[in-house]
């Protein structure tokens, strides 16, 4: 796996012979979420997402139709982690260079352009920062005395 981000709901894929972006919706699962603090928006993404499995279901107008409006419709996912699997639904992780074939565009013409994770710090994470190095990234913030739920206490104490 080296290094890949694992693809979540919302992740914004882009077919080669779209227009448009459109974000994947995870239908085949409601029990693992990937980097989401409280569980609740970041689904895992597995290759049994398939079928009308994004928010708009298209890619905007088709390359393969004469620019006639594209329904994206997954038929199976490659390069997906098999090493990872969540049950139900059975499924292996996809990864951040998964690709999706489409009957239309043909194998692998959908790509993952963001894989829809994004970083939510715990208070712990903030305890085990490097307070050296946090202080050159962002120098008027005390690490040492940060407080990741009310971050601006120390403005208001007397």
């Amino acid at each position: 796996m080296s290094l890949k981000e694992k693809v979540v709901q919302g992740a914004l894929c882009q077919c080669q012979f779209g227009t448009t972006p459109d974000a994947l919706k995870v239908l085949t699962q409601q029990k693992y979420f990937i980097n989401d603090l409280n569980g609740s928006t970041k689904l895992a993404a597995t290759h049994k997402d398939i079928g009308t499995t994004f928010e708009k279901n298209t890619f905007g107008s088709c390359k393969k139709m004469n620019n006639a409006p594209c329904v994206a419709t997954v038929t199976e996912w490659s390069g997906f982690y098999e090493k990872e699997k969540y049950s139900p639904p059975d499924g292996y992780i996809l990864l951040q260079d998964s690709k999706a074939t489409c009957p239309i565009g043909g194998k692998d013409c959908i790509s993952i352009m963001k894989t829809g994770q994004i970083g939510e710090p715990s208070q712990s994470n903030i305890q085990g920062a490097d307070e050296e190095l946090q202080s050159h990234i962002s120098p008027i913030i005390d690490m040492k005395n940060y407080n990741l739920t009310y971050p601006y206490d120390h403005l208001n104490a007397k």
